[in-house]
């Protein structure tokens, strides 16, 4: 039965809400489609509900099409779940923590790899129970200190998670290449142009990992992308190519006076020097051991990186007091001649830049004093060499194309892991194989964001007046404005409208308040159904309706007797327009 909008839980604004920056945020919000009810906490009223389960449908049809099955695992999990695979201490405070009224310790879930496994390792025996590829769509909850974006970063959200086991490797790679291609296929027929990139895993874990990525200023991830060879990995997993050093033989240490010179913009300024000739020492607390990482003073470390090459779970800062604890000089620091005390105590890791250069000029580890002329090997060696620099705009691409990456800005939509056996020997799931030894099967686990997804799919189909919806998600095929309602023939027709219509399985949103004709026009506009169609006492005298579609800008009149033939013509033409990538 078609909705009415004089009934219509929720309201359209005429006026941008001040918290809203972005254009999906605003229109969500314009469009009565969504409610915050806290900081990244959102209420999803009729409309945008309705385009939520039409997102869930596509994602059904595809998942299912890809040969997995569909179920519902708890959202409340026992913590020592979490406790077994070492997740617990990596989500640290984002996890949610309770407690039940006998005091277990429980989590609302992030995510759901321990749950499933935990179900398999207790339900399967066998390799030939394999290949396995399960998903669900359910409520997840992170405790995200920033939530920002309208949907892009919330706290609590709606995620289409999917889990395959398989006995081995080329078993893994068909489940992900199927995955991979129903994602695509799903991103398309949402009407979201993406583009796959490497990405770090995080605290899920694994053996790598990709996402989709949907090009926009207002994503909160950097994409470094080679257009020469289509080169893409998320910002924090990027590689590139560093200068080559230049050819020079090495020169003794020579210390050098630096007063109140603790920062390389500094130090360049006062030696006249590039700041490719410095040495940058920068201290971090990884989990709860101290380490230092060194690389060119032009570049920047990964935090991520330098986590991901020590294996721990979480990274940051060494504070001030912290430093003076372990009896570093902050500002000239570095390993060269540091106290064998104080060395002992720390890990260092090198950037590959740090370590291939000549005479670079560091701390000497007293105040106002830097030494000329540093060299790896002879003067000072780090405990890991690994790539821990952060790629930046205009570095060379990793691929030797001869081309450079841009940094641009994303959202990500989906994410695809190869977990490996992570999971499975941390939780002691195995199968027999052939020969009745016990083997760990080997994971993958695929997300994706519904309400991000809406965003995006807003954000990329919008113009100046409001929401353009793709046909397969649209809330609403057919938006009819009735123009006084208060005639009797304009309802009559109204009626017939909306029955014949409905009966060909068309969808119908009605506009019947109280309001003038511009408004009512407006508010099409920003709901942004594909098909308008306007009854008044003028159209029927003539027994004739306007139909507006939603990416025309004019109108064309249509005898009443062929309406319903000329809306299935326009739905299939806004079908096929919303399955081309723009």
């Amino acid at each position: 039965m078609a909705i009415r909008m004089s009934h219509l839980f929720g309201r359209t604004l005429r006026d941008v809400p001040a918290e809203a920056e972005a254009e999906n945020h605003k229109l969500l919000l314009r469009a009565g489609l969504i409610f915050q009810l806290s900081a990244g906490v959102y209420s999803y009223l009729p409309i945008a509900w309705r385009a939520i389960r039409k997102i869930e449908a596509v994602i059904r049809q595809e998942m299912d099409n890809a040969g997995a099955q569909e179920m519902q695992m708890p959202v409340i999990q026992p913590l020592e779940l979490w406790q077994e695979t070492g997740r617990a201490e990596a989500y640290g405070s984002v996890l949610f923590r309770l407690k039940d009224r006998r005091e277990r310790e429980l989590v609302l879930a992030p995510t759901h790899e321990e749950t499933i496994t935990d179900i398999f390792r207790k339900t399967f025996q066998s390799y030939r129970d394999l290949p396995l590829r399960i998903y669900q769509i359910q409520t997840k909850f992170r405790d995200e200190p920033r939530p920002r974006g309208g949907l892009v970063r919330i706290r609590q959200f709606i995620m289409k998670d999917a889990y395959s086991f398989d006995k081995d490797f080329a078993g893994f790679q068909s489940s992900y290449d199927k995955m991979a291609s129903a994602y695509k296929k799903i991103f398309l027929r949402c009407g979201v142009p993406v583009i796959p990139v490497e990405a770090d895993s995080g605290a899920v874990g694994g053996k790598g990992s990709q996402e989709f990525v949907y090009l926009s200023d207002i994503g909160e991830d950097h994409i470094a992308q080679c257009i020469d060879c289509g080169y893409a990995a998320n910002q924090e997993r990027a590689e590139f190519l560093r200068d080559q050093a230049e050819d020079e033989s090495t020169l003794d240490l020579e210390e050098v006076d630096t007063p109140n010179t603790t920062t390389i913009a500094e130090l360049s300024a006062l030696l006249d020097v590039a700041e490719k000739k410095t040495l940058k020492a920068t201290f971090f607390m990884a989990d709860s051991s101290p380490v230092l990482a060194m690389i060119r003073g032009d570049l920047e470390v990964n935090e991520l990186k330098v986590m991901n090459e020590l294996g721990s779970h979480i990274i940051r800062r060494m504070t001030q007091k912290e430093l003076e604890q372990l009896g570093i000089t902050a500002g000239y620091a570095s390993p060269v001649g540091l106290e064998e005390t104080i060395r002992s105590r720390i890990t260092v890791i090198a950037d590959s830049s740090a370590t291939i250069s000549s005479n670079l000029i560091a701390g000497a580890n007293k105040p106002g004093v830097h030494l000329q002329n540093v060299n790896y090997q002879k003067d000072w060696a780090a405990d890991i060499v690994a790539d821990i620099a952060l790629a930046r705009d205009g570095d060379g691409c990793p691929t030797n194309c001869g081309g450079t990456i841009s940094l641009i800005r994303g959202i990500e939509l989906g994410h695809i892991f190869h977990l490996g056996t992570v999971y499975t020997e941390a939780m002691d799931a195995t199968v027999a194989d052939d020969d009745g030894e016990q083997i760990q099967p080997i994971m993958g686990c695929y997300g994706i964001g519904i309400e991000r997804l809406l965003a995006a799919i807003v954000e990329a189909n919008h113009d100046k007046d409001g929401i353009r919806w793709p046909t397969c998600i649209t809330p609403f095929d057919v938006h009819i404005v009735a123009i006084g309602q208060d005639d009797d023939q304009v309802t009559s027709v109204v009626i017939q409208l909306e029955t014949e219509l409905e009966n060909a399985g068309i969808s119908v949103l009605i506009d019947d308040r109280e309001e003038r004709p511009g408004v009512k026009f407006k508010d099409a506009d920003l709901l942004g159904f594909p098909l308008r169609l306007t009854v008044s006492p003028r159209n029927i005298q003539n027994e004739e309706i306007e139909l507006k579609r939603r990416d025309q800008t004019e109108p064309i009149l249509i005898p009443q007797s062929k309406i319903l033939i000329e809306v299935q013509k326009a739905i299939r033409e806004h079908t096929n327009d919303s399955t081309v990538l723009r």
